[in-house]
């Protein structure tokens, strides 16, 4: 059963609120991740996605809270996304948009 529990503020439900702001952060988080993860691993990161992606939206199926439910589930879809993210980030390396690690400063 899902619990009806709301968070309120001043009376007024901040349920969606809450979920919006831990969404928008989910997404920035898990944005700058593939940019550091592929700098750092390359396309080896999109595994350390899968996992997190995998749990978080196994996670969510455990909460009764319909709010934290939600945001793992956010979190898990995320990182799957992220799966993608990373390849298309390996093509931005590519054209230059984004520094290499194994980028030679001598080069230039």
């Amino acid at each position: 059963m899902i619990e009806t529990y709301s968070w309120s503020f001043l009376g007024l439900n901040i349920d969606g609120l809450l979920a919006g702001l831990a969404t928008m952060c989910i997404i920035l988080l898990t944005r700058y991740a593939c940019i550091a993860g592929e700098y750092h691993m390359g396309k080896a990161f999109r595994y350390v996605f899968l996992g997190f992606g995998i749990s978080g939206v196994i996670a969510s199926l455990f909460f009764e809270n319909l709010l934290v439910s939600a945001i793992f589930a956010v979190f898990g879809f995320a990182c799957l996304w992220g799966i993608h993210e990373v390849i298309e980030q390996e093509e931005r390396v590519k054209k230059g948009w984004y520094p290499s690690k194994n980028m030679d400063p001598k080069k230039d």
